[in-house]
């Protein structure tokens, strides 16, 4: 089994970076930390087995290859898309969230 390194684009880092701030601001850094581990642990798994996300998300939004795997104990979602040397997170969105709406990128193929 091959492991590929994890890529996430700038907004995958943003969304990230928010989620770490509003766990912080409302809750406690333990939690704040219990997200990261828990991103840290869905990264590893993506990594290992990037074909077990689902397709629902790619399916709806007519791109083909999009995946999502959402993390355990946290309602977020980590959407990527596998490619031939790495996986390209593109967001780590809420699930509460508009997800057609947010994800959205110019150059889906890069």
């Amino acid at each position: 089994m091959k492991v590929k390194p994890v890529v996430p684009r700038e907004q995958a880092n943003q969304d990230i970076d928010d989620a770490i701030a509003y766990y912080l601001e409302e809750a406690s850094s333990s939690v704040a930390l219990g997200f990261i581990d828990a991103l840290e642990r869905g990264y590893a798994h993506i990594a290992r087995h990037p074909g077990t996300g689902t397709l629902r998300y790619g399916h709806e939004l007519n791109l083909p290859g999009l995946r999502s795997w959402a993390l355990s104990h946290y309602p977020y979602h980590v959407f990527y898309i596998e490619r031939p040397d790495h996986i390209d997170v593109w967001r780590v969105l809420h699930g509460q969230r508009d997800i057609p709406a947010w994800i959205q990128d110019p150059d889906p193929f890069a």
